[in-house]
């Protein structure tokens, strides 16, 4: 199971999307503790999400955890989940306000970080970490 779980191929490109997805995710977690009110359990309480104090450390200490777990690539399909979730509720909760009163294209223009990060984390799901991962290494290790 474990090799599975940390099975990735030989790209060398892949370290290009791990760095984007894990410093995103990384940094938005850490701007969730620093900026509570604007990025934090603010924010989570202005779009009406309950428990929004909870939520806004929860949702940052699994940024700030699968982020840096990306950019290791440790455990890399396994981190990407939690930040495919989380942009899916993100998705679910601002961007179909965005829509509904602005308009499709600022739907587009509005998400397209939200896009990318999800895309990203969907791709590190499908390919693992790459070669210059430390799933990489431990398989290399584990024959």
């Amino acid at each position: 199971m474990f090799k599975k779980l940390i099975h990735t191929d030989n790209s060398q490109t892949t370290i290009i999307i791990r760095l984007i997805v894990g410093a995103v995710f990384l940094s938005e977690g850490i701007q969730k503790f620093l900026f509570p009110a604007i990025r934090g359990a603010g924010r989570f309480e202005k779009i009406g999400l309950p428990s929004s104090e909870f939520l806004g450390s929860f949702v940052g200490t699994f940024e700030i955890l699968c982020g840096v777990l990306i950019l290791l690539g440790f455990l890399t399909r396994l981190a990407s989940i939690p930040l495919i979730i989380i942009m899916l509720v993100a998705f679910a909760t601002t961007k179909s306000e965005v829509y509904l009163e602005k308009g499709f294209w600022e739907l587009l223009h509005g998400s397209r970080t939200d896009w990318a990060m999800l895309l990203g984390s969907i791709f590190l799901l499908i390919k693992g970490g790459g070669l210059w991962s430390l799933d990489k290494k431990i398989m290399k290790d584990g024959k």
